[in-house]
């Protein structure tokens, strides 16, 4: 009996199983058959190197399949991996010291009890976080979120577990349950495990805090000397120095900087002049001018309204303000209108007891023990007159549900109907840090060259949709809108410095024209 013969192109073998051979006097023979057959295919046509339609149509396109391939925690190339398996332990184990550290400050028994209950929570999402267990409901705790999630949960994630939901959906639900822990408790609804974390970041920022008071201590003033055209200069050069501090104020996320010392805080904190513009040339999709041009316009409107949303709080918080104070004074803008989160959110996100805290000590506090009198007398007059803007209603605190659900941007739009229509009536949108870009870009592998405008979709796209500017240090995977050379761009950086996507080194300012004054529509 001949060998079977090898494989070669063109070939495919295809395992048959043993056959038994029956001789004609019905004894069986002993002989077994050829374990594989071998088909020759050399006559059909060669492979064909298809591509995925990439991006997804809108009809295909859902939180579990966004419009590139989503990162998924399993992706061992990407920062999710690191995420999902390091660093939300790592978070969520700091949390429960903390925790643990504010229950043996208590001497009331019912609230030591209710508080070990919160623990014991925690616990038991350490254990499924690290067990990769399923996601489930979340339990009704009275917020306005809790239908939005479980919603998506029902619709899109039935059997995903931490490692192979999309990381974004996967990351805002540990958050979610951990707020979870202490919601359904009742002396603990609004704790705070990352509330001295937060304050930290500000008193630890000492000397870009107080570079910033002594320079805008006093109502900004043009010199009287100064022709128009070199006021109009002067501004304009401010305005683009301010807007990269509002920038690069960013770099202070607590959720990547657990281990940072204070000298490495400093240096990202550098708010001189050179130090802004070496660090221009990080930034990798730069709209700078175009912002200028487009805020400039306002003013010619005699002044408009312009929204934030917000990131992280502390010092990032302290260089919104300054910002927001200069656009104010110059006439930029005549109301400023910021949203933060109804509850602790990814670590360092603001909330309103991190606004109050903020403005109250600058005004009362006494979180610089070594500031000369001078350095704290510039914080406290900025202090008042940011309180005085809140008071006379040219700064106002919000927050809506939806910016604590598991939905990207994307879906704003349907989601929350409302406050699209509330957004489509601001001048302007500024959204700031990683998170606010990982949800405006639906947080997937799209190619770096693609305009910002297509990866934030409806956001852009849709009738009404606001002017946006995203205003991130890139600290995850996903980056677009870095022009036609964006794919070259991104290819070098990964070769050059592994690693470029998530150090906090490299940003973008990305503006979007949307569609604004037209009606906005729902289906």
């Amino acid at each position: 009996m001949a060998e079977t013969a090898p494989p070669t192109n063109g070939t495919k073998h295809i395992d048959n199983g043993d056959s038994a051979i029956v001789q004609a006097n019905g004894s069986p023979a002993t002989y077994s058959a050829p374990s594989r057959v071998t088909l020759h295919l050399g006559h059909l046509p060669s492979k064909k190197d298809i591509k995925a339609p990439w991006p997804r149509t809108p009809s295909r396109i859902d939180p579990n399949n966004p419009p590139w391939p989503a990162y998924r925690g399993y992706h061992e190339y990407s920062f999710a991996h690191a995420t999902m398996g390091v660093r939300l332990p790592t978070i969520l184990g700091k949390a429960i010291d903390d925790t643990s550290r504010t229950l043996n400050e208590q001497y009331a028994e019912d609230k030591i009890v209710d508080l070990v209950e919160c623990l014991e929570r925690m616990d038991n999402l350490m254990a499924d976080l690290s067990g990769n267990a399923k996601l489930r409901p979340i339990i009704d705790d009275g917020e306005g979120d809790v239908a939005l999630w479980n919603k998506e949960i029902a619709k899109y994630f039935q059997g995903k577990d931490f490692m192979n939901a999309p990381w974004l959906f996967a990351e805002a639900y540990k958050y979610r349950r951990l707020h979870e822990c202490f919601s359904v408790s009742k002396y603990w609804k609004d704790y705070d495990v990352f509330y001295r974390q937060k304050c930290d970041t500000f008193s630890r920022s000492t000397d870009a805090v107080f570079e910033l008071s002594m320079r805008f201590a006093e109502p900004f003033k043009q010199s009287e000397n100064m022709s128009d055209k070199e006021k109009a200069e002067n501004e304009r050069l401010m305005f683009l120095e301010l807007t990269q501090v509002c920038l690069w104020g960013n770099s202070t996320d607590l959720s990547l900087l657990i281990n940072m010392t204070e000298e490495q805080i400093k240096s990202l904190q550098s708010t001189g002049g050179d130090h802004l513009a070496a660090t221009e040339k990080n930034i990798l999709g730069n709209h700078l001018n175009q912002l200028w041009e487009t805020v400039k316009v306002l003013r010619e409107k005699t002044g408009g309204r312009i929204d934030f949303v917000l990131d992280n709080a502390g010092f990032e918080l302290y260089c919104d303000f300054v910002y927001a104070d200069f656009l104010i004074q110059t006439g930029l803008a005549k109301q400023i209108r910021f949203h933060g989160k109804r509850y602790p959110w990814f670590v360092s996100d603001v909330t309103r007891k991190d606004w109050d805290w903020l403005l109250n000590t600058m005004v009362y506090g006494h979180l610089f023990p070594k500031a000369s009198e001078a350095e704290r007398e510039s914080l406290r007059r900025l202090g008042a007159r940011w309180k005085q803007y809140e008071k006379d209603g040219r700064w106002q605190y919000e927050q809506h549900p939806f910016w604590c659900t598991g939905y990207t941007f994307w879906d704003l739009h349907s989601e929350a109907p409302d406050l699209f229509l509330h957004l489509s009536r601001s001048d302007l949108v500024y959204f700031k840090g990683d998170l606010n870009h990982r949800k405006l870009t639906y947080d997937c592998a799209a190619p770096a060259s693609v305009p910002f405008d297509i990866s934030i979709g409806p956001m852009a796209s849709a009738a009404g949709a606001p002017k946006i500017c995203s205003l991130r240090t890139i600290k995850s995977d996903v980056v677009v809108g870095l022009g036609d050379d964006g794919d070259a761009i991104a290819e070098r950086l990964d070769k050059e410095e592994p690693g470029w996507k998530i150090s906090g080194k490299y940003a973008v300012v990305l503006l979007s024209e949307g569609r604004p004054g037209e009606k906005v529509r729902f289906a």
